[in-house]
């Protein structure tokens, strides 16, 4: 049965500071706090289990992470560098309330990605509470990506991310205008698409990490954390990317 207005949660995190090497006693709290939110989805952003592991999907924290999902009866988004075969993949896991694995997406579009190959295939999937597309990070900057999954039917579209600025990219202020052009270019996949959008970065102590976190409607910016960590939550109206296409569809090829 399909909630009338599902409410999707963003763990922007704090990486390495409890443990060295893992944040796994931090996603397993933020899992719990979004609950606490009656959140239906909480997203993690990109690489948020392992600092240097590549994985595979039997991995104990994987395992132990599906267990807290049904435990809470919340769906989760979790990504790292998971192992198929012999290739790796920066991969988003799809976890539904019941602990069980619904999905997967292989980033496509790879950004300093040392040891990753890219993978082929858009990432759009059946929930409980409506049809959901991954992306990560980089694939942001695609927008013929985002039109495929409008395609399929994506009415959110989560971006778990791990975006850093370019020295040469700005002559001053680099943080400041990075975040403005993530702003930008996730409103601009919201508008043009109709559909929601939703970005998740974490903090490290790196000096170029961009630390921006939202959800966004198309006509606007619903939720957005800044350079802090914390859970934003947000009730999505699916019924409004409905009323927009009748209002914006005669106008489109």
């Amino acid at each position: 049965m399909v909630k009338k207005n599902p409410v999707i949660a963003l763990a922007a995190i704090k990486y390495f500071d409890i443990a060295k090497n893992d944040n796994f006693d931090k996603v397993i709290h933020y899992i719990r706090l979004a609950k606490k939110k009656k959140a239906d989805i909480v997203c993690f952003p990109e690489s948020c289990l392992h600092r240097t592991k590549k994985m595979h999907f039997h991995y104990g924290f994987v395992k132990e992470i599906r267990e807290e999902c049904k435990k809470n009866s919340i769906g989760c988004i979790i990504t790292d560098d998971f192992v198929f075969g012999k290739k790796s993949h920066n991969t988003a896991i799809l976890i539904d309330r019941e602990g069980k694995i619904k999905g997967k997406y292989k980033k496509i579009h790879l950004y300093g990605d040392d040891g990753i190959h890219p993978g082929r295939k858009i990432g759009v999937f059946d929930t409980d509470f409506g049809k959901i597309g991954i992306t990560i990070c980089w694939d942001l900057a695609f927008p013929k990506m985002f039109k495929k999954m409008k395609l399929a039917g994506a009415q959110i579209v989560f971006c778990p991310a791990q975006w850093c600025f370019e020295e040469k990219a700005h002559d001053k202020q680099h943080k400041e205008r990075e975040i403005e052009l993530m702003r930008s270019l996730g409103s601009t996949r919201a508008f043009e698409n109709l559909f929601y959008v939703a970005i998740c970065n974490p903090l490290r102590d790196v000096h170029d990490q961009v630390s921006y976190s939202a959800i966004m409607s198309p006509h606007k910016v619903l939720k957005e954390l800044v350079d802090k960590e914390g859970l934003i939550v947000s009730e999505i109206d699916l019924k409004e990317i409905g009323k927009l296409e009748k209002v914006y569809g005669k106008f489109r090829g």
